[in-house]
């Protein structure tokens, strides 16, 4: 990482509507930021660490999660809101099961590994979101993968990185993550949530700006 990157770990979990909506308005942030260097990196969160292998009914879940559908209705309001605002067309009445996500990190875990954690996580959020898909199957995460130009088959018949993705976890846990998408950036300044584009256009301008400072009065 050159001298003056910043680094953004994000921490998510792929089964997070709002962190699919933090990723665009990140990317928007830094579109405006053309001359500033980043790193950004996706840390798992499991929103449902003790989710049977097999996933639940989606249905089931919710009425267990929120007491009931109608309450989870209100809130799918505002996320579906917010997604027409970023161009995600949020299809929640395609997704029919609710997935033990483990597996779709230890993916992005492997992802990282090969430089194809981004493109790989926005096939998830798009599989998962936009078209149902069912994250906890290998072979629905082997044909995301390819999707985004990574072969995934033999990786995900292992146990490969599952030690580092649940380290990755409690790293998120010793910061006193309890909530995503949260947004570590020069493992200093924390964001949460999917905050507004200028929220993160300010932040990371602070951080640039600091750095620069930094560089100079070392000359």
């Amino acid at each position: 990482m050159a001298p003056t990157s910043i680094s953004i770990d994000i921490y998510s979990d792929v089964v997070c509507p709002w962190c699919y909506v933090g990723k665009r308005r990140l990317e928007r942030a830094l579109s405006e930021l053309p001359t500033v260097s980043t790193q950004v990196t996706w840390r798992p969160f499991q929103l449902n660490p003790t989710m049977p292998a097999e996933g639940m009914d989606r249905s089931e879940y919710l009425e267990g999660k929120f007491g009931s559908l109608d309450a989870f209705r209100r809130l799918e309001e505002q996320v579906t809101a917010a997604g027409v605002s970023e161009g995600i067309p949020f299809a929640f009445e395609k997704i029919l099961t609710t997935p033990n996500t483990f597996m779709a990190h230890r993916l992005l875990w492997y992802a990282a590994q090969q430089g194809r954690q981004d493109p790989v996580m926005d096939a998830l959020f798009r599989g998962y979101f936009e078209q149902g898909a069912d994250l906890g199957l290998p072979s629905v995460l082997t044909s995301l993968a390819e999707s985004a130009g990574l072969d995934a088959a033999r990786f995900l018949a292992t146990d490969e990185g599952a030690a580092d993705v649940k380290a990755e976890e409690a790293a998120g846990h010793r910061l006193g993550i309890r909530a995503v998408p949260y947004f570590v950036l020069n493992d200093r300044y924390g964001i949460s949530g999917a905050q507004p584009v200028d929220v993160f256009v300010g932040t990371i301008e602070k951080i640039h700006s600091q750095q620069a400072e930094g560089l100079l009065s070392r000359k």
